[in-house]
């Protein structure tokens, strides 16, 4: 089943950019465990659940950039656990340049995401402020 939380989860990076981020949503249990590293303005801690994710941290980024995308660059497949690395870019209102790598770490149960967690460089929380 891995290689197909793979291809879903190309083409929920794609949507999330596109601006659907319910498409990453709607991959995740409904029990996901969420963890965001937090910095800057940006939400730090373990959401529970999908729409926690949704409400907590996803509807910060348009409350907080102009720009914002997520660019995956490698999908490291592991079995149930898909390891995904790239950068992060955009501008925020104040106008701060956000440019960070990071590491999205996908544990997966019956094609479902049942944890998340989220690693970035120092960029991340600069970027956010």
């Amino acid at each position: 089943m891995s290689e197909q939380d793979v291809e879903n989860l190309r083409g929920a990076y794609r949507d999330f950019n596109a601006g659907k981020p319910e498409t990453v949503l709607a991959l995740s249990d409904e029990n996901v465990e969420w963890t965001e590293p937090g910095g800057g303005n940006a939400p730090g801690g373990t959401f529970t659940g999908p729409q926690a994710v949704g409400e907590q941290v996803f509807a910060h980024i348009p409350q907080n950039f102009d720009e914002f995308v997520c660019s995956p660059e490698n999908f490291d497949d592991q079995g149930d656990t898909v390891v995904v690395t790239g950068r992060f870019s955009g501008k925020n209102k104040s106008g701060a340049d956000l440019d960070a790598a990071f590491t999205h770490t996908f544990e997966f149960k019956d094609g479902k995401v049942v944890r998340f967690n989220h690693e970035a460089d120092e960029g991340w929380a600069a970027g956010w402020s």
